[in-house]
């Protein structure tokens, strides 16, 4: 008698729908691999990602507007030692020289101590790692702003290491001096 009543009541109100936790999961749109995926609407902006500002070949201006506030400090030196080596020393080489490992399958990129680099501007190397040039793919996507500000850092290092300054000579004298 107990497993008719229970019977019964399973079956009653068979006709009335179930609620469902997250609608359209059991009917959702099937999307073909070959289908081309929804583009996001014209002039949309990623949460948390500001948009450059400059064009690629915007390479001059940007030089003149950016500005590199990050402090020259030995922890930020050694994470734009770090970065350096982690992103750009694959082509560059880790004294920037233009010899890193990839050489060999791709051309030779420019030696980061020549004449035409030690003269960009900062913000003209910021521009470079964010937009990209020649061969050199754009680096905003891996590398935050301030972690490229780190960089250059680091890569005014390299260069004076390579060209160091009667001043920078003078200072390294009486670092030695002191040391005997």
């Amino acid at each position: 008698m107990g497993m008719i009543a229970l019977l019964s009541c399973a079956g009653a109100g068979g006709d009335r729908s179930t609620f469902e936790y997250m609608p359209d999961m059991a009917n959702s749109p099937a999307i073909k691999a070959q289908e081309e995926p929804r583009m996001p609407s014209p002039g949309a902006v990623s949460r948390n990602y500001p948009p450059y500002p400059f064009a690629k070949e915007d390479g001059d201006r940007a030089g003149t507007i950016l500005k590199n506030n990050l402090p020259r400090t030995r922890q930020m030196l050694y994470q734009g030692k770090h970065l350096f080596e982690t992103y750009c020393a694959v082509c560059h080489g880790t004294t920037g020289k233009g010899n890193g490992f990839i050489v060999p399958k791709f051309p030779q990129p420019p030696s980061l101590h020549s004449e035409k680099v030690t003269n960009w501007s900062d913000g003209r190397i910021f521009h470079v790692i964010t937009a990209g040039q020649n061969l050199m793919p754009s680096y905003a996507s891996q590398v935050f702003p301030a972690e490229r500000w780190a960089i250059i850092n680091y890569l005014r290092v390299l260069q004076r290491s390579v060209s160091p300054t009667d001043a920078d000579v003078e200072t390294y004298n009486k670092k030695i001096e002191s040391i005997k």
